[in-house]
């Protein structure tokens, strides 16, 4: 199924595909709809969204909206899931690495290796601080939020959800690579070209009705800092750029928050991500630095459909 509309947001490119192209500009409006409205809650580059202005009472304890504590539940979620490999509590990290505007404002670096740093002493996991019970969210002064990730994969599964829901037909959502499906799929089922930069090697494959996938790359939202090339996957362990075993990770679930996950802490695993997702069941495609592929869990050849883990309790 083609791309029947496109637009960019967040520095990246939104598409959606629908089952009924006649439904294009509306199901269009209600995508837009939810990514605005996250945005609005959690953006970390906007003065005005809601999880800024509760900044300097999130140490004492303040009452998040229903969305933004959704979100942030949705986020230590990821945490528990990947054993903290996905943090949300690294927006100071983010910051003090140059990463604090929209990734278009940032100066992109170079596409080499990224340089390795002086490594600090490991540190106290920042997501197991953050409590929140019910709406109540507390966060210590000494670590910021960065919801970025998990909310753009949320907003993936929302969107998908909210277009099948209000108007009875099939879609596949992408934001900047994650994407969700739901409702019918089209003659022919989703068809997702599976391919991170233009020089790396491709797959087509087919997506099951209401499965997601996400792909997390070491290759794009590079910028210089200090004479440092940077991506933006951290490592949580030391607050820096990932090593970059993988070119990109690609996982399949049965959300787009959960593939996001596991595609995330499988940059942030390195090697060990392999072994993993094997005794995870994570289906997988791990490209390296080379180029060369490496799947797990079930990831199809190109004839067969792909489903992908289930969702995690």
């Amino acid at each position: 199924m083609g791309v029947t509309a496109s637009w960019p947001v967040w520095g990246l490119e939104a598409s959606i595909a629908v089952e009924d192209p006649g439904v294009a500009s509306d199901a269009e409006r209600l995508v837009r709809g939810v990514v605005a409205q996250i945005d609005d809650a959690c953006s970390r580059f906007r003065p005005d969204s809601e999880l800024m202005r509760l900044q300097p009472e999130l140490d004492s304890g303040a009452e998040a909206s229903p969305l933004l504590a959704a979100l942030v539940r949705s986020a230590l979620d990821a945490a528990r899931w990947t054993d903290g490999d996905v943090d949300p509590t690294l927006g100071k990290d983010m910051e003090s690495l140059g990463y604090d505007r929209d990734i278009a404002r940032v100066r992109l670096g170079s596409s080499g290796a990224v340089a390795t740093l002086s490594l600090p002493q490991r540190r106290t996991p920042g997501w197991q601080q953050v409590d929140l019970e019910g709406r109540k969210l507390t966060v210590p002064r000494n670590l910021r939020l960065d919801l970025g990730a998990t909310a753009k994969a949320v907003a993936a599964d929302r969107a998908a959800s909210l277009v099948f829901d209000e108007m009875g037909c099939g879609i596949l959502v992408s934001l900047g690579g994650d994407i969700a499906t739901a409702g019918p799929e089209p003659e022919g089922r989703w068809q997702v070209l599976v391919q991170d930069l233009p020089t790396d090697p491709c797959q087509q494959v087919t997506l099951g009705a209401g499965r997601a996938m996400a792909t997390s790359s070491t290759q794009k939202r590079r910028w210089k800092h200090d004479g440092h090339d940077m991506h933006h996957i951290l490592d949580p362990r030391f607050g820096l750029p990932a090593e970059p075993v993988w070119r990109s990770v690609t996982v399949a679930a049965s959300t787009c928050l959960l593939a996001n996950a596991y595609s995330t802490a499988g940059i942030v695993r390195g090697f060990g991500a392999v072994a993993w997702f094997e005794r995870e069941g994570i289906a997988g495609r791990l490209v390296d630095r080379q180029g060369r592929i490496v799947a797990t869990g079930g990831w199809p050849g190109d004839e067969d459909m792909l489903t992908g883990v289930d969702s995690r309790g």
